[in-house]
């Protein structure tokens, strides 16, 4: 039997006041992964490195770097059948960075949970930690 499910796509946008430099740091330096919270990690910044964050709770492949501009990334979590594909897009504003994420072909059922995921658990932590230590 084939199942078929029905994918959503979430945006977000968030205002970080912390330079493209450092925000795309927080995306892709393991170290500042960890002292943001998505650790363990296994992470590099470059294309068809496959990535783990929350010790392989989530995982993928980076399938497209822009350095300090864009990262595009497969992610896999839980049981998918396949991939939901994220995409970070940064903005130098005035006052900081402005971070667009757009997540696509994410499952219904869980469309709630992990856009409030990215709030509680990815991006709000990473807000919260570099404009800390602004």
């Amino acid at each position: 039997m084939r199942y078929h499910y029905i994918m959503k796509k979430l945006k977000q946008t968030y205002h970080i006041q912390a330079p493209v430099k450092q925000v795309w740091q927080a995306l892709t330096d393991p170290k500042m992964i960890n002292d943001w919270g998505g650790g363990p990690v296994k992470m590099e910044a470059h294309a068809g490195f496959e990535f783990e964050l929350w010790g392989g709770d989530i995982h993928g492949t980076n399938t497209k770097m822009v350095k300090e501009k864009e990262l595009v990334q497969e992610w896999f979590g839980g049981d998918w059948p396949e991939p939901s594909i994220v995409t970070f897009t940064l903005e130098p504003e005035a006052e900081g960075t402005k971070v667009v994420l757009v997540h696509e072909k994410v499952p219904d059922s869980e469309a709630d949970d992990i856009r409030d995921g990215w709030r509680q658990y990815y991006l709000g932590p990473m807000k919260e930690y570099l404009e800390k230590y602004r």
